[in-house]
Order: C-alpha cells, then structure tokens, then sequence
C-alpha cells in the first residue's frame, strides 16, 4: 500500500514538472522568432526586408535574400501581415505576394494573379482582404479615383476568390468586429466594409489625406497630413459615427504616422514625436522628443519602444530604435526606402 502510494505521489509529481516544462517552453520557432522586421521599400523592380532580434543582438540586413537565394521578392514592398504561422509580403511594384513561413523566412508560394497595385491587407477567418490601388489617375483620368477594389483571398488555396468594387481610392485597412475601415488620402471618406453581409456601408466623411488609422477601445484613430498644412487627428466612434477633431498646430510642421500602445495616442510631426491621451481634445503643447531622423517614412510604439524609419531611397535608409523617454537604443542600416516595422512575436 505504501509502495502504490508512493508510486502515485512519484507519477503526480512528474506530471507537474512535464506540464509545467511545457508551459514554461519559450524555444524559438525558427531565426527569425522573438524580433522584427523591417520593410524596405526599394525601387519598382526590388525591395528588401531586414530583421533584428527583440533584443537588439542580432540584425540580418536582408532576410529573404539569405533565406531564399535568388527569387526576388519584389518591389515597392507595402506591408507585411501575419496569420498563423505564415508571414504575407506585399510587393505592390510586382502585383504579388510573398508566402513565407514567419519563423524561417522561407519562400511557401507566391500569390500572382488578381492583384493590381496591391497596397495593405488584414485578416479575418482564413481570408485576408488586400487594398489594390488598381490604376491612378494620372495613368488613367477617367476610372483611376473610382477603380480600386478589395482582393478577398483564401488563404487555404494562396488564391483571389472574389473581388469588392469601391468605387473610390483606398490605402490603409484596418479591421474592427468584423467590419473593414479604410482611409486614403485623395477622398475625403472613411470606407466602410461588412464582412459578414459583404456590403459597403455609408462612408464616414473625414476630411481629405486621412492616411494613419487605429483603434482603440471602440474609436477609430485617423491621422490627416495635408500636405504642406495643418494635420489633424479625427476620432470616429464606431457605435454611432460621431466624429471628433483634434486640429495639429501648424508650427509643428506636416504630419507623418500615428499609432496607438498602452492606452497612449503617439503622432509624428517632421521629425518630431508627441503623445496624448485617447481621450484628450487639443493636441500636445511640445513633442516628446525630436529624433535624428531626416525623412520619418515609418513610424510604430511597441513594448516601451518607439521605431522610426528615416528612408532614403537609392541608397541606405537607418532605423533608429528609441526608449519611451526618448533615449536612443540603436541604428541600424537597413534597405532602400524603409517603411515599417512588423514584429514576430
């Protein structure tokens, strides 16, 4: 009896151990776990995507070039978005995007059909839902501001399955409840789309160059940055629409990027970073700090961080990584045209 007992407590305890060993198991998937990319935009024809550990160590200047020898990734690189263990690469210059697992950067399948000046994506219940710029105006006078549309893909088969018309321009996408929001600097609408009953809802008038969006605690964040004037945050609240503004001093220069992280609202002027409350009306009276950053082209807040993007194009852009007080991390020399940072973790 004491034996079997003491059997039990032996095989209880192990149990506990193995459970908790599981629990506790950080082991990185693969290189490129436990870090962030960085996108960089690069020309037409070529862009690059460089990585750094999160905790500043390791830097690969381009991942997928070392990752997946010649194939080209493509160019005007846009945005990077993540379901599973799959990492999504825009190339809006190539009309493709790049399948790769997102812990070893290796090449799964590529994308290539109906897709046309492809620009941001979001996921939803295996399908993600891709801006396609299609054609611009000046390419095209005559549908170019009204030719855009949703690519709504199915990620089991890496294949367009159907297409929403949006009758306007469209850029930045994020997604809310089951509801897309989309902003675009050359119509004054916030776009609308319903998922479920894959409808377009009445457009929320915002002003014209809205571009920056985000949400936080049922309010929808958007940044406008005329250009050469006054920005200005505009506060849409999803359960009614009701929109609220918050005028940017013109002093401070053209507004850049806006993001949002632990419940603090953080928007770029120049070169310049400030900082409010999701519940503040007037803007900030002096910025948090200034960075050495000569073109802001890329901007996120993650973890007590704040990344900047200073691109140059036809040569080698720098990210600089900054604490919340604005005390300088690291630079690092990234690709042409760096754009923004998508973190794997």
């Amino acid at each position: 009896m004491k034996f079997s007992k003491l059997l039990l407590i032996a095989l209880s305890i192990s149990l506990f151990v193995s459970c908790s060993n599981d629990d506790d198991d950080k082991t990185p998937k693969g290189a490129y776990d436990n870090g962030f990319f960085i996108l960089n935009e690069g020309s037409q024809s070529l862009g690059t995507i460089s990585f750094s550990s999160n905790d500043l160590s390791t830097f690969t200047k381009d991942v997928y070039k070392t990752e997946n020898g010649t194939d080209a990734v493509g160019g005007y690189l846009q945005n990077i978005f993540f379901s599973g263990d799959r990492a999504y690469i825009i190339a809006g210059g190539s009309n493709v995007i790049n399948v790769v697992n997102r812990y070893t950067f290796k090449l799964i399948a590529k994308i290539d059909s109906d897709l046309v000046a492809p620009r941001y994506g979001v996921v939803k219940d295996g399908k993600a839902y891709v801006i396609n710029a299609n054609t611009y105006s000046y390419q095209n006078p005559t549908s170019g501001n009204t030719d855009d549309y949703i690519a709504v893909i199915n990620l089991s088969t890496n294949t367009v399955e159907s297409k929403v018309a949006l009758n306007s321009t469209a850029n930045r996408v994020i997604e809310e409840n089951g509801k897309l929001y989309i902003t675009d600097g050359y119509n004054d609408k916030m776009l609308i789309y319903n998922i479920a009953t894959k409808t377009l809802e009445t457009p929320v008038t915002i002003g014209y160059d809205g571009d920056s969006i985000e949400e936080e605690d049922g309010v929808i964040f958007i940044l406008r940055k005329p250009y050469q004037g006054a920005g200005e945050i505009v506060k849409v609240k999803i359960s009614d629409k009701s929109v609220s503004r918050i005028a940017l001093p013109a002093s401070i220069g053209e507004a850049g990027f806006l993001d949002i992280e632990d419940n603090k609202v953080y928007y770029t002027a120049s070169n310049a970073i400030y900082t409010i409350s999701p519940s503040a009306t007037t803007a900030a009276t002096s910025p948090l700090f200034t960075s050495a950053a000569s073109y802001v082209y890329g901007f996120t807040v993650k973890d007590n961080r704040i990344y900047i993007a200073d691109a140059k194009f036809g040569a080698d852009s720098k990210a600089f990584i900054y604490n919340l007080s604005g005390a300088l991390q690291i630079e690092l020399t990234t690709g042409a045209g760096s754009n923004g940072f998508y973190f794997n973790d």
